[in-house]
């Protein structure tokens, strides 16, 4: 079975990365930013919120051992998509809650689980998660991946 990618933002990437990293079918996760406009961004640029992108995690899994349904399921499970451009202390559009779909299917997948999420109750403000195409992905730099792993703290975690 051939690896596929999936994108999520969800605030600090730190957080999020670690939400992923030790799931059975994942084979990599990494950390950085997409959906802005400047080109090979910082992390010290971004958090400027002047770039326009979103700090994600970038996952390589294999479908056949995790779904995108259930790679979802824990971007839904591990942050608050009511929250616009905020997660928790962290303020600003490069912790907005977002789905970068690699695909048409994964497009799909991803509007149909928030219409679930939304039907379901669980939440009594509207979901602003943003599910947009995926754009190029700009790694950050090398101190920032598996930084919980590392012994780094994160303000959610």
């Amino acid at each position: 079975m051939k690896l596929q990618k999936a994108t999520f933002g969800a605030g600090c990437f730190w957080h999020v990365e670690e939400a992923f990293r030790h799931r059975q079918g994942v084979i990599s996760t990494a950390v950085g930013f997409m959906g802005g406009t400047a080109k090979k961004p910082s992390y010290e640029q971004v958090c400027m919120d002047t770039t326009g992108h979103a700090e994600v995690v970038q996952i390589e899994y294999d479908p056949s051992k995790i779904s995108y349904e259930e790679l979802l399921a824990i971007f839904w499970e591990n942050h608050d998509p009511t929250q616009v451009n905020r997660q928790g202390p962290d303020l600003g559009t490069q912790y907005r809650s977002v789905i970068f779909y690699h695909n048409e299917q994964q497009k799909k997948d991803a509007l149909a689980s928030k219409d679930k999420i939304e039907k379901s109750g669980k939440y009594k403000k509207k979901i602003a998660t943003e599910i947009v195409p995926a754009t190029e992905f700009y790694k950050a730099e090398e101190y920032h991946q598996q930084y919980i792993e590392k012994g780094g703290k994160c303000a959610l975690g």
